[in-house]
């Protein structure tokens, strides 16, 4: 689709050597930045979103004689064979 826009003087003129030493056109360039633009914009409105975390409700819990508070007593609790 064709359109017009006013673009500053001074950022058009960096525009057409960027696209320059790039072998591009200022209309690639400005489609890049733009696609940048909208992704970027997309992805802080996802990351506003949490993901429900999964909640186990089942029975059980830890064996009898594990602290929960303590990593040695998890990881040794962890290495046993019961």
């Amino acid at each position: 689709m064709k359109t017009t826009l006013d673009i500053d003087d001074d950022l058009l003129v960096k525009a057409k050597a960027q696209a320059a030493r790039e072998r591009s056109s200022v209309t690639a360039l400005i489609e890049e930045g733009l696609r940048l633009r909208l992704r970027r914009r997309a992805s802080r409105a996802r990351a506003g979103k949490r993901a429900a975390l999964a909640v186990y409700r089942g029975k059980g819990g830890l064996i009898q004689g594990v602290d929960a508070l303590s990593n040695r007593s998890l990881l040794d609790a962890a290495d046993s064979d019961a």
